[in-house]
Formats: structure tokens, sequence, C-alpha cells
């Protein structure tokens, strides 16, 4: 067994620890559980009292190869003892141009690509809608409901859940359109998936009447599978029509993969299970094994159309994180890990559907690619309302008995899975037992 708790959790020292943090930090800075972390290793964490606990929430997808990975942890060290910071305006540096190399190699698409290194994922973003901005002399940039691209001014405008992520903060980056995400699971009552996602293609299409025309439109930007949103995967055709009209239109088709890349979904990119190839792709989180590390791939053109000095930031492209990025893209990229990865999904959906069978008036729907896998909370199964009351008590309860999982989802009532890739059976397991303990006790209104 993994979970080993010596004490209540949160315990002692992890409620002074959280403590400190109350009184010397932001409140706006959320977090989402008063626990103290000591370490951690592989899927493993362990907190400041000494409870061991399973990480199904894996740094919110940041660690697909793990907490410490042994060869990035030797990687990291190597590179300290040579160099720590040069900054890639001031001079270049080997692992900088490697991890260009390697993302411009494992990118979709087959023509000339390059890549343009930062920080964070939002950085990110901000960056490919500059980008496409420059590339095709528009402004305007296409986005959908529940989707997350950050918290910086233009990717707040572009982000949806307006409460959580950008009351008070406004006035937003202009020139940013909306329209409703093809959600398969909540389409309206009497219609089939065909039809529906036949039907949401429409409204995209007429959207480019009602809302913004191409001739302004530089720009359509779409996660292949909301993260923040709920883990709902966009339908195939749907990211074809997308393609298609890009195309027509001469807009740039970015796929937003912060949270679902880089082996999340069982493939290294999500939008390949859709066969459709985008202009430029966006990637952070688990690109460099939890070191902050971005970027932008795609076509060299593209890439290359901001002026020199119109890009770039003091801490892009860090060594420390750049060889982190190499160990990871390396792993993660191998059959092996992808093939593990499927597994790892698998099974998870697999015991996710048995809890559903357990609860199927409360667990609404088990959604997901590959190991990228949530479940939605409803009141009960007739009226659909979302439960974030029940969601919030099951993850507390789980936090409990040793599992860390958190929420997502537009009205936060559904628990997302991101755990380790490199996570065991049997740790799975473990996980999914915790797991169907605390949704039962959550519902019974106990802790």
């Amino acid at each position: 067994m993994s979970i080993e708790l010596i004490t209540e959790v949160p315990g002692p020292r992890s409620r002074a620890l959280v403590a400190r943090r109350v009184a010397a930090t932001s409140k706006g800075a959320a977090f989402l559980s008063d626990l103290g972390v000591a370490s951690a290793q592989g899927a493993v964490v362990t907190d400041l009292d000494g409870n061991q606990l399973l990480d199904f929430a894996g740094g919110i997808g940041v660690l697909a190869t793990g907490h410490c990975p042994e060869q990035t942890v030797e990687a990291i060290r190597a590179q300290a003892e040579k160099l720590v910071h040069m900054c890639a305006i001031v001079g270049t540096y080997e692992p900088y141009v490697q991890v260009a190399e390697a993302l411009n190699a494992i990118a979709p698409g087959d023509f000339e690509k390059k890549s343009m290194i930062l920080t964070t994922g939002a950085e990110a973003v901000e960056a490919a809608v500059k980008i496409a901005r420059v590339a095709t002399g528009k402004q305007a940039v296409l986005v959908f409901e529940g989707a997350y691209h950050g918290r910086s001014n233009m990717t707040m405008g572009m982000t949806s859940k307006y409460g959580l992520f950008k009351k008070g903060f406004g006035p937003f980056a202009s020139e940013i359109y909306r329209i409703p995400f093809p959600n398969t699971f909540r389409r309206p009552p009497g219609m089939d998936e065909e039809t529906f996602v036949g039907w949401s293609i429409d409204r995209l299409r007429d959207a480019l009447v009602s809302q913004v025309d191409p001739s302004a439109l530089a720009a359509i930007v779409i996660e292949p599978v909301q993260g923040e949103g709920g883990f709902i995967p966009c339908p195939a055709p749907y990211l074809q029509a997308i393609r298609d009209i890009c195309d027509e239109h001469d807009i740039v088709m970015v796929a937003d993969e912060i949270q679902a890349g880089f082996g999340r979904t069982g493939k290294m990119w999500a939008i390949e299970h859709s066969g459709v190839v985008p202009d430029l792709i966006t990637t952070a989180k688990s690109l460099a094994a939890g070191m902050p590390l971005a970027a932008v791939t795609g076509r060299a053109e593209m890439i290359d159309a901001p002026h020199p000095g119109g890009m770039g930031g003091t801490y892009s492209g860090n060594p420390l994180a750049c060889v982190a990025a190499i160990e990871a893209i390396d792993e993660v990229s191998s059959p092996a890990f992808l093939a593990r990865a499927e597994a790892v999904g698998d099974r998870m959906r697999a015991g996710l559907l048995a809890i559903q069978q357990k609860h199927p008036d409360r667990v609404a729907d088990v959604r997901g690619l590959g190991p990228m896998l949530a479940i939605e909370l409803v009141s009960d199964t007739v009226s659909m309302s979302p439960d974030p009351d029940l969601t919030l008590a099951t993850t507390k309860a789980a936090l409990s008995r040793g599992l860390i999982a958190i929420r997502a989802g537009l009205y936060s009532n559904c628990v997302r899975f991101l755990p380790p890739l490199i996570v065991t059976d049997e740790q799975i397991d473990e996980g999914l037992a915790v797991l169907e303990a605390s949704l039962t006790a959550a519902i019974a209104g106990q802790p």
C-alpha cells in the first residue's frame, strides 16, 4: 500500500505551515487543501506529519513523469554546477537549442517548424496570439466557453468562468470573441451526439457572420480537451471544421495543449486523436517535469513573423528548466511511455465506471481521453444540476483518507484525475478505492 497515515490529514504540522502561509501571502493566491508537503517521489507525497499520500492531481498536470524523476534530478544537478542562468537574450547555450529542436521534431505536422521558448502556459498562449496577429495582419481571436488559457490580461480575456478568474480584474483585451464549446454531455434533450456536433459546427460558422468576420480573425484558439472546463474532449469533426475554416480564410489554428499535451491523453498531443494538425501548438506543464518552461511550436514562417526583440523574456529557456525538458521529452515521447499511459487510462476509466455504477444518481458522467479523466457529480440525474458541494466534500474526504484529488468544471462539480503517468496498477486501484469510499461518505454527509 502506498498510503500510510500516522496522523489525521491535514495533521498539526501541515496546519501550522498553512497558517503561516495565510498570514504571509496574498489571499488571491488560492490553495485547494491544507496539506503541508515535505517531499515526494513517483506518485507518492509525504506531508510534514510523515503521512504518505497518493497524488492524483500531479501538480495540476505538471508531473507526467512523476515527482522527482531520477534522471531529471541528476540533469538539473549537473546543469546547476555549470550554468544556472544566462538569459537567452544575452547568449545561447546548448540546452536551449536542444529543447527547441526536440519540440520541432515531435510536434504535429509535415512542414518546417520552429519553437519559441517561454516560461509559463499563459505566456505561451499570449505569444501564440501575438504570432497569429503578426502573421495574418488581423487582430480578432475566437475562443470557447469553458476555456482556460491563463491569468495574464490577454489570456484572462480569453478564459471563461468569469467569477473565479476574472471578477474585478477588467478591463480585458479587446477583439476576443467567445462561442459555446461542443460539450456533447450537456447537449439539448433528445438530440443525439452526431446531430449535436453537426449543429455546433453550424453555430461555429454562424459566428463568423454574427460575431466576427473571417477577414478580421487572426486565430481560433481551442483546447482539444478542455482542462479547467471539466475534461471535455472536443469532437474530431468539430476540430476538422475549425481546420477547414482556418484554411479557407487565412486564420491560424492554435491548439492549447498546456494541460492536455505531453502524453496526458495517451498520445504525445491530444489533438492527434482527431488527426487534425494545428498551425501552432502551445505546451507547458509536463514539458519540463515540474520546472517552469513553456513553448509555442508550429509553422516556421509563423513563428518567425514577429520582429526581432518583439518576443522573449528574462527567464525564458532557463538552463535548468531546459535540461529537465530534454529528459522529459525523451521519456514521454517513447512508445513504451505512451503505451503505459494508455494502459493507465484504461484501468482508471474502468474503475471510475465501476464507481458510477455504484452511484448512478450522483455520478452523471465519466469522460476524457486516455488517462486524462474526470467524473461529473450532480444532485440527481433527472435535473442534471451540478453539485459543487458534493464535489468539494468528496475531495476533502479523499484527502483525509490519503488521496490528493482536485476539482474542475465550469460549475466546479467535476473531480479531475491527473496522476503521474508512471503510477502503478496497484496505486491506481488503491486510489480508486479511496475515491469510492470518499464519495460514499460525502453522499451520506460524513467526513
